[in-house]
């Protein structure tokens, strides 16, 4: 039996990189799953073209993950498709958006990656508790970035990740007497379309090197991490911040 079969999975920032090989692995292991996505439609469309493809249920709903009123809907889909039980929630969703220096940066820029990386696992999480019941998981993106301050232009995606990681940690003490498991993972360098655009080849070539594994690491490996912490077999994990890196920094 599959390890997933029959739960409900909403996964946000699931069209494309980390959020669609998550979306692919939870349908793989039997959940039917929510593909919430931003600004790739035609990648949601991809991704629930392969999920109904090796048999599986899925639908994709647009969502500004920093709206009220766009998570309001993406719950109302949810329930119109899979019912008013969900077991699986992925906070994915989140971006760098470009490297400044604290000169750079304006207030705008501050509440940009503040609300896109902090704020939508506020409010998606809120919004989907009511759903949550004994034995779900909630699964949020923190980063490597959030240990070791990221490099050079990232500080504020590194201090919004940071606390992804702490607001991960209260949530599971708060959800934990109800049944409900929060963990997050911290990803390192992993070859995604965020590298393609935020990094430079000779960085990624460097920083790949210097890891124990001389490698980046892959979106499907992240996704399988992310299918055993949602399932049963990570029943007493809570509270976690999971590090995959390949060793290049241990928690």
């Amino acid at each position: 039996m599959k390890k997933l079969e029959g739960k409900v999975a909403v996964v946000t920032g699931g069209a494309r990189d980390i959020g669609q090989a998550i979306s692919i692995k939870l349908a793989k292991e039997g959940a039917k799953v929510v593909v919430n996505y931003f600004d790739d439609e035609k990648g949601a469309e991809a991704t629930v073209n392969e999920i109904k493809s090796l048999g599986g249920e899925a639908i994709s709903v647009y969502a500004d993950a920093t709206k009220q009123e766009d998570i309001d809907n993406l719950v109302a889909e949810t329930k119109n498709a899979f019912g008013d039980k969900v077991d699986i929630l992925v906070n994915v969703a989140g971006g760098l958006f470009a490297r400044k220096t604290i000169e750079e940066m304006d207030v705008d820029f501050y509440n940009l990656l503040m609300d896109v990386n902090f704020k939508s696992v506020f409010l998606v999480t809120k919004a989907f508790k009511p759903m949550l019941n004994k034995g779900g998981s909630v699964i949020n993106f923190s980063s490597q970035a959030a240990r070791d301050g990221g490099g050079p232009g990232a500080s504020l995606y590194a201090a919004s990740k940071g606390a992804v990681m702490t607001y991960t940690r209260s949530l599971a003490k708060e959800f934990g007497p109800q049944g409900i498991r929060v963990n997050a993972l911290s990803p390192g360098m992993i070859a995604t379309k965020f590298h393609d655009d935020f990094t430079k080849d000779e960085v990624r070539s460097k920083v790949a090197a210097g890891t124990p594994l001389r490698r980046e690491g892959e979106a499907n490996e992240v996704a399988d991490l992310v299918a055993y912490l949602a399932s049963d077999e990570a029943s007493f994990l809570t509270g976690n911040n999971v590090d995959i890196n390949g060793g290049l920094a241990f928690s």
